[in-house]
Formats: structure tokens, C-alpha cells, sequence
């Protein structure tokens, strides 16, 4: 079996475990458990005025009611603001259990414990809440106006304003730019509200034993969870272990640290000294966990006859809906990402970030970046239509040139480290992709259409990740990282990096993430930056590992460690085969032992050989065994890129959208697998089209979720969705050892901004707002007649 796995399309190892019904999810656990239900808030805005649980205490099997007076004040205090920023100015974040004043539906009021769930939901039935209706504000335009506040102490219901210019290289700004420019145009862009919906919702199961408490949480982020848990609870780190079992997906909902249940549900169990879990019922999901998307969009740009930008000026209405748990990632993403590929002559972007009474926004697979791209490609058709000419010749004169990185586009990116572009080879990229979709032989008539989209997302980012390596006696490899997976494919990249980094089969590769006792400093899986930020620190670590097997086994074999190599499970001296001894061997070698617990640890004992009568066992600055911990922390982001195209056609009566192919070419770096990588950017794709097409959620002007179930929320099946063309373009990236770069987002980024490319080009309807449904296509057509 070879062992030079990085780059080849090795098949996932945990599938077979998770297709046959043998993963274990958060809700799998803990089967004797207390169960928690919540009463939740079904006003959008209110004041609690009293609340009466006495006709709940009569339900068997009771055990507590909990509101937010019963809650002690470490407990009950605001959740924190995990990403502070200057330009929040108004962060505001939730209480566990809502205080006096609930700001969206689905706000937890009353937590209840009970023997099983369904005694918890009948004892929540039968609890009383008096509210006071205060009028909500639900739309983001209307919040801006300020008429009414969703948080009382925050004028004008602007959170944060932060703007961001760079000057051309007259100095000139952007709107003396735009101004200055022989051609100009100016617009508004819509993207509404979504959010992603894993298969698994969240969940937590928490015990307690008088010393210790152990949280199982289905999140991306366990480290970050036993830290906010420890302390709101008050507890030494040491006491607290967060273990993520299998996760069913995440999407960036579960970035979240902590929510509300991963402190309320260990509170509990540490208080009732029994065991307790919650899992987040579908209803649940929709009203209160985190959306992402709304943004409205205002662009001014001004270019020449070639379609070169020479200015571009962005205002951007943000919609946080009413907390900021998770800070303004999402709209500084946006704004920076907005840049895509291009070399705009200057730039200059404004937001506003504004609570609304609706559910709050957080990351979401994409986080940002698909409604900078759209508003970024929307210009550049905008641009390509004023002036006659080719879509793709207008992208070609602004693309930033090989030659040209690093390249700086001049801003602070969602890390607070520039936004510096470290690779890539976009005049390629765009030749592959014309050539893929076939953009130059492309046959138009009525009803069909072809549309493109450019995008850059920066991945990997800070401030860190680790890997710990161990070789045991037996020849296995036991690899563990602190961040989580949620079928992403970690065990098996990771187990590719190492086998590759150590000579040794998969097969005998292990790989744990997400489980706090093994692995305690980690930071989450999020921004497409697993492979780049835990793949590396696993590289460096196998590295320690590899240096430290090659001076032992040299000092076996009486060779110098420079002509030792590591391969099919052996150190051996290059060039010949028979003059070796296994990594198992070594292994045992590292550990020197007073006891014999196998026939492999006779070799280590102290009389299996001579021993050196002026050196001690374990010579002074090593340690025992053979292993390795080793960090990798970047000085920026890493920056993939990818372009992706497309061919619609609309149906002339009742105007449904079909997306007849799909093509993408994707750069992110070098590629650990190809095959997973192509599985992401095709899942990407999926929530891409969804998120074009079919998923957006909506509120009415009483800030009530109107479609907050899977029978009027629509998503596609798998006969929605295109057969996805690839290509892969490597351009390595110099900031770090393995030269990767992330992928994980890169297939959800462009798919709005390609689908309205390709939908206008069928139609020659202008297509400024996204999601879009047959029938706003339909009434589009009756208020814009064909060009």
C-alpha cells in the first residue's frame, strides 16, 4: 500500500460508520438523561409582565422550572460578546432566559426539566406568560429609520457603522473616481434572509459527579464551548470537558459559543446532580437559532471603455436581527470580499449593521462572502451590458495578474490582518472556466441563458490550530486535533497528511477531533479553515515525530539519521531496503521500561541491551515515547479563488428557473484530496442554488416567521440540482508548509450572483434581488419587458 497519499482521491473512511446507522449524534447519548424544553417567546417584541408555572407543577414527572429570576448572576448574566470591534459600538447579546424584555420569536423564557421530553413539553403547555406587546421592527429599512428601537439604549438601532477606502493611486478617492469616470451607473441590490439547516439540530447532554462536569455538544467548537462554560459556571478549566460526538452538519449555526442550552443544560445537571439534555426540535431551529444573508446594497461605480473600475462606492444596510453575539464578521466579510479577484481602481465601502426584531445573524456557509460576490458580479454585468460588450471580456481587464501577488488589496480583513492575496492565476481561471461551460459556442435564444461568477475567499483563518501525534508499539498512528468535524472528511485528510508525513498506511492512522480531553487548545471549524490551520500544526507535528524516530533508529541501526527514510511502516537506510527496523520497533525503543507488559516491551526493558553507563535513559531536553504537539499560527489569511458558470433556462408560461449545467473551477492551493474536495464544492453548489432559487425566510410586519417549517420553507431535492463540472487550477500558497489553501465555503459563494447572471441573460430583465421565484420572474417580465 503506498503511503504518498497527499493529493490522491483516498475515499472516506467514516462512511462506512455513519451510512450504516453506526455514528453516535448528541441525541444518541445519554438515553436515561433528564429531558429540558423551553418555553420560548411567540412575540416578536414584548415585555414579560409575570409568569405562572403553578399549573405546571402538577404534571408527573417534573423535576424543575427555571425562569431567568431563578438563574444565579453569573449564570444569568448576558451571554458574551464573543468578537468585539471598535465600530460595534452597540453590541448587545441575550440572556440564557429572556430578562423583562424579549426582542424575537422563539426567545427562551422558561426553561423546564422533566423525565422525559415529552413531559417537559406538556408541563411548557401549561405554563402562563403575561406580556406586554410592544410593536416590533422587522424590516431592515424600517429599523434603519429609527422610528421605533428594538433595544432602548440603542439609537437609531445601529449597532456599528465602519467604513473602509482605499484611494486610487492619483490619491483621488472613490466618489471623486466614480465622478471623474467617462462612464458611471449607479443601483440597489437585494439579498434576503436564510439559513442553513443541518440534518442533526443543536444539542446538548451534560453530567455532573460532584468534581468534574462533561458537556457533549453538537457544535463546531468544543474548546471555545468548555471555556464559556467553565466560565459562566465558575468552574477550573482542569473540571470541564466539551466532547463533540458526531455532528450532523453545521453550516456555521453551531459556531456559536456559547448558546443559551450550553450553559442552562449543564447549570442543571450540576445543580440537580442528575443528567440532563436538550435536542432542538425543527420549530426550534427556525425561531432560535442564528439566520444570515439580509443585506440591502447601494453601488456607485465608474469605468472606462474598456469596463475598467475606476471607482466603485458601496453603502450596505446589514440586518443583525437582534443580538450580535458573533459580532459583524459577517457584514466586515462582505465588505472586504466584495473586492473578489479585481483590481479596482479605488474603493470605498460603508455599513451599517442594524437590529431588527427577528432572529440573530451569525456566519452561515458563505458567511458574508455570497452577497459581496453578488454585488461585485452584478456590477461587473451592469458594466458589460452599458457598454455592448462580452461579460467575460469586462471581468478579463480587471483581474489582478499572476505577477502581481502578493497582492494587496489595501483593507483590514474579518481577522484584523490585511487583506493581502498570497497566490492565484485568475486570467486562467477565467480561460478554464469559458472552456468548460463552453461560454464562446454558447447558442442563445428566447428563454436560455448562460452567466458567470468570480469570487476570492480568504481561508484559514488565525489565530491558531494544533495537532498531537503518537506512535505506539504496535505501529499505529494516533493523530488528535481540538477542532470539530461535521462531515467535512477530517479523519480523512488528516489521516492522509500524517501517513503521508510518516511513511506509514492509513490503515493504521487514527485521527480524533473535537474532544477536549485529548486535544484542549483549539479555536473551531469554521471560514474554511480545517485542512489549512489543523492540517498544517498535524504536518508539523509528524515532523517532530519523524526527526525524533529517525535519531533513534540511527542510533539502532549505527547510521546517520540523513541517510534514514521513513516509508511502508519502516526506518530504513535509503537505498537499501533490508537494512531497516519498523516504526513499531522505534516506537517501543522510545519508551525505555522497567516492566515487560509484551513481547515488544522486552525490547525496552533495562536489561534487554547494554546499557551506556554515562548517559541516562532518557536523555536530558527529550522525553519518553514517540511523539509529537506542534501549532501552526499564520501571519494572514490564505486566499482561494474559484469562478464558476452556468446555463439556465426559464420556462415562457410559468417562469421556473432550470439550471441545464453547472461548471467550476476552484483554486485552493494544493489539494490533500481531490475527491473530497470536488464532494464540497458540490454540496456547496447545492445550498448555492437553494439559496438562488428556493430558501429565504419571511417575516410579516409583526416580525413573525411566517414559514418556519419544511412545508413552507423550500428547499430542493436532489432532481433541483445540476450535475457540477469541475477543474481544479493549484496555485500553492507561500504562508504555510503544505501550501493549501481552504474549500469548504467556495462552492455556496457565487451561485446567486451566476444564477442572476445567467436568469437576466435569458430573460434581458434586470436581476437585482435574490432568492428569485417563478413568480417574482413573472412579475418581472410584466413590469420589464424584454430587451
Amino acid at each position: 500500500m503506498s503511503t504518498r497519499l497527499f493529493g490522491e482521491p483516498v475515499r472516506r473512511r467514516e462512511d462506512g460508520r455513519l451510512l450504516t446507522g453506526r455514528g453516535r449524534y448528541l441525541d444518541d447519548l445519554g438515553a436515561g438523561a433528564l429531558a429540558v424544553a423551553f418555553v420560548r417567546s411567540p412575540h416578536a417584541h414584548a415585555r414579560i409582565l409575570d409568569i405562572d408555572v403553578s399549573a405546571a407543577l402538577d404534571v408527573d414527572g417534573l423535576v424543575a422550572v427555571y425562569t431567568w429570576e431563578d438563574l444565579p448572576e453569573r449564570v444569568g448574566r448576558p451571554l458574551p460578546l464573543l468578537i468585539p470591534h471598535p465600530a460595534l459600538t452597540h453590541g448587545r447579546t441575550a440572556h440564557p432566559l429572556a430578562r423583562e424584555v424579549v426582542r424575537h420569536v422563539g426567545e427562551p423564557v422558561v426553561m423546564v426539566v422533566a423525565a422525559d421530553r415529552y413531559l417537559a413539553e406538556d408541563a411548557c403547555a401549561l405554563i402562563e406568560v403575561d406580556y406586554e406587546l410592544r410593536e416590533p421592527v422587522a424590516g431592515l429599512e424600517e429599523a434603519a429609520h429609527g422610528e421605533r428601537l428594538v433595544h432602548e439604549d440603542v439609537p437609531g438601532n445601529v449597532g456599528a457603522h465602519l467604513v473602509q477606502e482605499v484611494p486610487a493611486a492619483s490619491g483621488a478617492s472613490a466618489r471623486e473616481a466614480v465622478a471623474a469616470a467617462p462612464h458611471r451607473l449607479a443601483f440597489r441590490l437585494d439579498i434576503e434572509r436564510s439559513a442553513g439547516m443541518p440534518l442533526e439540530g443543536r444539542g446538548v447532554y451534560a453530567r455532573w459527579d460532584g468534581t468534574d462536569l462533561r458537556v457533549y455538544s453538537s457544535t463546531q467548537t468544543s474548546t471555545s464551548v468548555r471555556m464559556a462554560v467553565a466560565a459562566a459556571l465558575g468552574l477550573p478549566l482542569p473540571h470541564v470537558e466539551v466532547i463533540a460526538p458526531d455532528v450532523g452538519g453545521g453550516f456555521g449555526v453551531k459556531i456559536v459559543h456559547p448558546w443559551p442550552e450550553e450553559i442552562l443544560v449543564p447549570w442543571a445537571a450540576m445543580l440537580l446532580g442528575r443528567e440532563i439534555k436538550w435536542t432542538e426540535d425543527r420549530r426550534e431551529h427556525f425561531v432560535s437559532s442564528a439566520h444570515e444573508r439580509g443585506q440591502v446594497q447601494h453601488v456607485e461605480v465608474g469605468f472606462d471603455d474598456e469596463g475598467r473600475v475606476l471607482g466603485l462606492d458601496v453603502t450596505i444596510l446589514h440586518d443583525h436581527g437582534a443580538y450580535t453575539p458573533y459580532g459583524i464578521i459577517v457584514p466586515i466579510v462582505t465588505s472586504t470580499q466584495l473586492l473578489g479577484p479585481y483590481r479596482i481602481g479605488a474603493y470605498r465601502v460603508e455599513f451599517s449593521s442594524i437590529y431588527t426584531n427577528t432572529v440573530q445573524v451569525t456566519p452561515y456557509r458563505g458567511a458574508g462572502r455570497p452577497q459581496g460576490v453578488f454585488c461585485m458580479e452584478r456590477t461587473m454585468d451592469k458594466i458589460a451590458r452599458h457598454l455592448g460588450r462580452d461579460r467575460t471580456e469586462v471581468r478579463r481587464v480587471n483581474l489582478i495578474e499572476p505577477h502581481e501577488f502578493p497582492y494587496d488589496q489595501g483593507m483590514t480583513f474579518q481577522d484584523g490582518r490585511p487583506l493581502i492575496y498570497d497566490s492565484g492565476d485568475y486570467p486562467e481561471m477565467l480561460r478554464m472556466v469559458k472552456e468548460l461551460i463552453g461560454w464562446d459556442d454558447f447558442e442563445r435564444r428566447p428563454g436560455r441563458g448562460i452567466g458567470i461568477g468570480c469570487y476570492v475567499e480568504g481561508t484559514g483563518v488565525g489565530p491558531y490550530e494544533g495537532g498531537h501525534v503518537m506512535v505506539t508499539s504496535d505501529g499505529r498512528v494516533h493523530v488528535s486535533t481540538g477542532l470539530t468535524s461535521q462531515g467535512q472528511g477530517h479523519e480523512t485528510v488528516f489521516a492522509q497528511i500524517a501517513a503521508t508525513e510518516l511513511g506509514v498506511p492509513i490503515d493504521r492512522v487514527s485521527v480524533v477531533t473535537g474532544d477536549t480531553r485529548r486535544f484542549g487548545y483549539a479555536v473551531g471549524t469554521f471560514a474554511s479553515r480545517a485542512a489549512v490551520m489543523s492540517g498544517n500544526a498535524i504536518a508539523l507535528a509528524c515532523r517532530k515525530v519523524r526527526e525524533k524516530a529517525l535519531r533513534i533508529a540511527a542510533d539502532a541501526l549505527e547510521a546517520d539519521p540523513a541517510d534514514l527514510e521513513l516509508d511502508g511502516g519502516l526506518v530504513r537506510v535509503a537505498g537499501t531496503p533490508s537494512a531497516g527496523i519498523p516504526l513499531s520497533t522505534v516506537a517501543v525503543l522510545a519508551n525505555p521500561l522497567r516492566y515487560a507488559f509484551d513481547d515488544e516491551a522486552v525490547k525496552a526493558t533495562q536489561f534487554a541491551a547494554p546499557a551506556a553507563p554515562d548517559r541516562p535513559p532518557v536523555a536530558e531536553g527529550d522525553e519518553p515515547g514517540l511523539e509529537g504537539r506542534d501549532y501552526y499560527s499564520p501571519i494572514r489569511s490564505t486566499f482561494a479563488a474559484g469562478m464558476h458558470a452556468a446555463i439556465v433556462e426559464t420556462d415562457p408560461l410559468t417562469a421556473e428557473v432550470r439550471i441545464v449545467r453547472y461548471a467550476v473551477v476552484h483554486d485552493c492551493g494544493r489539494l490533500i484530496n481531490p475527491m473530497i474536495v470536488e464532494g464540497q464544492i458540490h454540496g456547496g453548489v447545492a445550498q448555492g442554488v437553494a439559496g438562488a432559487l428556493y430558501e429565504r425566510l419571511v417575516y410579516d410586519e409583526d416580525g413573525q416567521l411566517v414559514n418556519a417549517s419544511f412545508m413552507d420553507f423550500l428547499m430542493p431535492y436532489a432532481t433541483e440540482i445540476p450535475r457540477v463540472e469541475t477543474a481544479h487550477l493549484e496555485t500553492p500558497s507561500p504562508l504555510n508548509p503544505l501550501g493549501i489553501k481552504g474549500a469548504g465555503e467556495a462552492g455556496v459563494i457565487p451561485v446567486s450572483a451566476v444564477v442572476a447572471s445567467a436568469v437576466e441573460d435569458a430573460e434581458g430583465i434586470p436581476i437585482d434581488r435574490m432568492p428569485i421565484s417563478p413568480s417574482e420572474l413573472f412579475d418581472l417580465r410584466r413590469r420589464h419587458p424584454a430587451t
